[in-house]
C-alpha cells in the first residue's frame, strides 16, 4: 500500500453510481473499483488491466519503484503517452526498483540507453523510439540484439515499432490528468506479464 494515499475498495455494478457502491463493501463480483484518497476513481477492469490516477510525480516514481522490484529478464514494458504524460519519470522509478546504479534519464538524442545492476551485473535497456519512423528504424538501431540479451526492456513511444514487438509485453498508457495528476493504464498481453500485473497490483494496492 502507497502510505500517504490509504486506499478504499467498493465494487460497481452496472447502472450504480460510485456514491451507491461506496455504501456496499466489497465483493468480488461486478466491476471493481479503488479509490486514493482525495483522488480518482481507480477501475481494476479485469486481470489483463488496471487503471488509476497518481496524485504527483513522487507518487508515479514510487509506483514505478513498486513495479521495477518485480521485473524479470527479458521483461518487456512499453510506456505510451504525449511528450509530459510522465513516462520518463515511471521509467525512472522502475529503473531505481530493479536496482539499476544509475537513474534513468530519457534517452530521446542517444536512442537506448542500458543501465547494469550492481548486485548480478543483469542489464536494464531503456529505448526511446520518438526519432524513428517505424519498424525499419528500430531493427535499423538493434532493437532485435536488444530483446535477444534477455535483459529487461522498457520501450518510450512503442506504437511506433508496434508491428515487431513481441507479444507478451506490459503496455502502459499515461495521460495528463491535471498539473500534478497523470493517469496510469497497465494492460498486460501476455502469460508472464499477466503474472507481473497481478504482483505489481499486490505490492503498490493491497489488491489481489
Amino acid at each position: 500500500m502507497i502510505p500517504d494515499q490509504p486506499a478504499r475498495y467498493y465494487t460497481i455494478l452496472g447502472g450504480e453510481s460510485q456514491a451507491a457502491a461506496g455504501q456496499r463493501l466489497a465483493r468480488p463480483t461486478g466491476r471493481s473499483i479503488i479509490l486514493i484518497e482525495g483522488d480518482h476513481s481507480m477501475p481494476i477492469l479485469d486481470n489483463q488491466t488496471l487503471d488509476f490516477v497518481s496524485n504527483s510525480a513522487d507518487q508515479t516514481e514510487r509506483l514505478g519503484v513498486r513495479l521495477g522490484e518485480l521485473v524479470r529478464p527479458a521483461d518487456l514494458i512499453c510506456l505510451e503517452g504525449e511528450l509530459g504524460s510522465g513516462k520518463t519519470c515511471l521509467a525512472r522509478g522502475i529503473s531505481r526498483g530493479w536496482g539499476s546504479v544509475r537513474s534513468a534519464t530519457s534517452p530521446t538524442f542517444s536512442l537506448i540507453q542500458e543501465y547494469p545492476r550492481a548486485s548480478d551485473g543483469q542489464r536494464l535497456f531503456h529505448i526511446d523510439c520518438y526519432r524513428l519512423q517505424g519498424p525499419a528504424d528500430a531493427l535499423a538501431i538493434g532493437l532485435e540484439d536488444v530483446l535477444d540479451c534477455h535483459g529487461v526492456v522498457m520501450i518510450e513511444w512503442p506504437e511506433r515499432i508496434l508491428s515487431i514487438l513481441p507479444p507478451d509485453r506490459l503496455w502502459v498508457t499515461l495521460r495528463w490528468v491535471a498539473d500534478s495528476k497523470r493517469g496510469l493504464c497497465f494492460e498486460a498481453n501476455g502469460q508472464r506479464t499477466q503474472e507481473l500485473l497481478a504482483a505489481f497490483r499486490r505490492s503498490a494496492f493491497g489488491v489481489r
